[in-house]
């Protein structure tokens, strides 16, 4: 194993017992990682540059690659504190919704969310005292065909609390915001399957409808650019030949049923 990847490794585990304060174990195991222990619900396991497809297991994992790591040790570190100790609790009561705009949002997904920023096109916000504490970003509606004239199905396309806070009951009122806006027929998303194998938003009423395919990426530095076939994987190869491939484990996706 890269010499490098394990000395980041060690620094990752040693940041976690910090901020989770419980001792992990660290084992190699078959060219990847595995982070664990008997006071975690989950495992982290953690996959070299050259490891491009996931452990086949049961238990419930995280999974996250080398150039995550790299480019969002402290933001990865911040998301699973807050997965397993008690964040900041603040009720959606006690907060007010507002559309946002571009630039706001953005921002606050980039410093907030692991995934790329996307700017969507109507975009709601949390606000406790003043501070923005949690964003919701849609897409624009979309006709479908076996529905009434007026359905329309949107996307919630991305939602993230403020590092360190859970607001209880914030996707719910920004969702319910949204609904009285534009009067949806339905909301689809998509759950990372690499964080979670199971869906939270169960509990507010989405479906899940099916688990995606894997999504393919052409790693080069520190971008990620995804290909769905063999004519885009050459085109990449020729841009960036000193890439390489990488899969995650797929998504699942969930639709909430508003008529």
């Amino acid at each position: 194993m890269d010499p490098s990847f394990l000395n980041l490794s060690t620094q990752f585990k040693l940041r976690l017992e910090q901020a989770l304060e419980v001792p992990l174990g660290l084992c190699q195991d078959d060219g990847f990682i595995q982070i664990s222990s008997p006071e975690l619900a989950i495992n982290i396991l953690l996959y070299p540059h050259n490891k491009s497809v996931r452990r086949d297991t049961s238990d419930p994992c995280i999974h996250i690659d080398e150039d995550q790591l790299i480019t969002k040790f402290d933001l990865i570190v911040r998301r699973i504190v807050s997965r397993t100790k008690n964040d900041k609790r603040i009720y959606a009561r006690n907060t007010v919704v507002a559309r946002i705009d571009k630039r706001t949002s953005l921002q606050f997904l980039v410093e907030h969310h692991l995934q790329t920023a996307l700017p969507g096109k109507y975009r709601y916000g949390l606000y406790e005292q003043g501070e923005l504490v949690a964003v919701a970003v849609f897409s624009g509606g979309r006709r479908m065909l076996d529905k009434d004239e007026d359905y329309r199905s949107f996307e919630l396309l991305r939602f993230c609390n403020k590092t360190g806070i859970n607001v209880i009951g914030g996707l719910s009122k920004l969702i319910k915001a949204f609904c009285s806006d534009f009067s949806p027929g339905d909301i689809m998303t998509f759950t990372d399957r690499d964080w979670s194998q199971h869906s939270s938003l169960e509990k507010i009423g989405f479906v899940a409808k099916e688990i995606t395919a894997p999504i393919n990426f052409w790693i080069t530095g520190t971008k990620r650019y995804t290909y769905r076939n063999t004519d885009e994987l050459k085109t990449l190869r020729e841009q960036f030949p000193h890439g390489f491939p990488k899969e995650n484990m797929g998504s699942i996706k969930m639709i909430l049923y508003i008529k």
